[in-house]
């Protein structure tokens, strides 16, 4: 059990997300722009809010998704790096009348993730949320009572820092985005306070334990969202149109909700190790696949391998009993609930 994984789960853990695009969508029009773009509802939201959203195809599967942050004067996307240069000029090339501006932030912004149930306490005393605001500083009570994307702006060495709610993985959460100087003055601060640094590979085993799906692990060109459960997080089912919304609108209402697959958790029998994105599910000793691992990670909390998958819908209750096929080996599995832990 690593070190990281310990800290995760009992104090803080910090992890540099400054790989990700972030994208700033500014102008009067920016929220109305935003709405018929992607799946949840921007124009219901108020500075210092914010939701999870989709980018579909007009056949209704994703594109990508991003965290959105409604700021005073501008929308911040916060998107996976193979996307953020072709979503930025998506949006720039689909403006033509409206008062948009579109600028990609990545390069002059970064962003940490602080998780674990100390990291409210980390994040109040070193970037300070709520100062310089006519309400004070926000307690952590405050911070941890945020709805997720809901943030705050906090201040770092003399830098404005944004702190927006996060829930990864499952514990106690946020990110923190401001100016790339202070970056690596940031990191040290948190090191300072006793923090661990956390690796990729950590955070992502964390994620699957809570049960998240994750773009383009788990959610694809080939995934409606209705199949991997996020409609709730993701999808206005009150805003005006959207791309892709008539698939959904489809499926809901003339098929009652019912998908072809579903994303589910699953179990392996101890003493296997992880297999490959991709591992075919099949129904005992048949080839026929009837679904496929999308993540999976060795859980030290559980003590055996986890994944997430897809499974064909009849297949996808607690307690179905698969083969998992990795290479030339083959595993038996179980649907569980998640999160796992």
């Amino acid at each position: 059990m690593s070190a990281s994984y310990v800290a995760a789960r009992r104090s803080s853990v910090f992890i540099d997300l400054s790989g990700r695009g972030r994208i700033a969508v500014g102008g009067v029009d920016r929220a109305s722009y935003l709405q018929g773009l992607q799946t949840n509802d921007v124009e219901a939201l108020l500075a210092g809010e914010g939701c999870y959203g989709l980018f579909l195809t007009p056949q209704g599967r994703v594109e990508c998704d991003a965290s959105i942050l409604c700021l005073d004067n501008e929308l911040l996307l916060d998107v996976h790096p193979t996307v953020t240069v072709a979503l930025a000029a998506r949006l720039a090339e689909f403006v033509f009348t409206e008062d948009v501006t579109v600028e990609d932030r990545t390069s002059t912004w970064v962003a940490f993730g602080v998780h674990g149930p100390h990291a409210g306490d980390l994040v109040a005393t070193v970037a300070r949320p709520g100062s310089g605001s006519e309400a004070g500083l926000a307690t952590v009570a405050e911070l941890g009572a945020l709805p997720e994307y809901h943030h705050r702006l906090g201040e770092f060495e003399g830098e404005p820092v944004l702190v927006s709610r996060s829930h990864a993985i499952g514990e106690m959460g946020f990110v923190l985005y401001l100016p790339s100087a202070t970056g690596p003055a940031l990191r040290r601060a948190l090191l300072a306070k006793g923090s661990v640094e956390l690796d990729t590979t950590t955070l992502d085993l964390l994620r699957i334990e809570s049960g998240r799906p994750a773009f383009p692990a788990d959610l694809d060109s080939e995934t409606i969202p209705l199949e991997a459960g996020v409609e709730d997080r993701a999808i206005s089912m009150t805003k005006g149109c959207y791309v892709g919304q008539e698939v959904i609108v489809r499926i809901l209402h003339r098929g009652k909700g019912r998908v072809a697959r579903r994303l589910v958790g699953l179990r392996f029998d101890a003493g296997v190790q992880p297999p490959r994105a991709g591992a075919v599910l099949t129904v005992g000793d048949e080839v026929a696949s009837v679904g496929a691992v999308t993540s999976a990670g060795l859980s030290p909390a559980i003590g055996g391998v986890i994944a997430l998958g897809y499974v064909k819908r009849d297949l996808a209750d607690v307690g179905t009993v698969l083969t998992a096929l990795d290479g030339d080996q083959r595993h038996s599995v179980t649907v569980s609930k998640t999160p796992f832990l």
